[in-house]
């Protein structure tokens, strides 16, 4: 049985990293694991009770981030209270935007932004409660015109 379920992000420059969610997400620091060169084996984030754990790049071990990858295919959903406000202090904090906050088909208004480490965060907040059918409506619509 799963109790629980975290990400576990790899980046290169862990301190950098735990800084940028601190300034982009409200997240705090509640302990790091650091190596005598300084390189992090080991960090938690509390972002508003959910844990997200992160540790710097291990090439020796094959534990890479984006960057060192070419890329993530993976995707962070941040649900908040208010995405266009954690966008902008996202961006104000050194992320890109790669798309725009804008209300979206599935009733959440939202928009994303990629990391400086090359982690991709879609952030959103709910505008509307719909009902999986409604949202495959709207989504088969939404295909057709495209």
């Amino acid at each position: 049985m799963i109790h629980e379920l975290f990400a576990y992000l790899c980046v290169n420059d862990a301190s950098a990293a735990i800084d940028f969610y601190g300034k982009a997400f409200g997240a705090t620091e509640l302990f790091r694991l650091t190596e005598p060169s300084g390189r992090i084996g080991h960090a938690e984030l509390d972002f508003g009770g959910v844990t997200v754990m992160l540790a710097d790049e291990y090439p020796e071990y094959g534990i890479r981030g984006p960057h060192g990858l070419g890329g993530t295919p993976v995707t962070i959903h941040l649900h908040v209270d208010n995405a266009d406000a954690v966008v902008e202090r996202a961006l104000a904090a050194g992320a890109s935007l790669e798309r725009k906050v804008q209300d979206e088909f599935y009733g959440e208004r939202g928009g994303v932004v990629r990391d400086p480490f090359g982690h991709r965060w879609n952030i959103g907040h709910s505008i509307e409660k719909l009902s999986p059918e409604e949202m495959q409506r709207r989504y088969t619509a939404l295909m057709q015109q495209a």
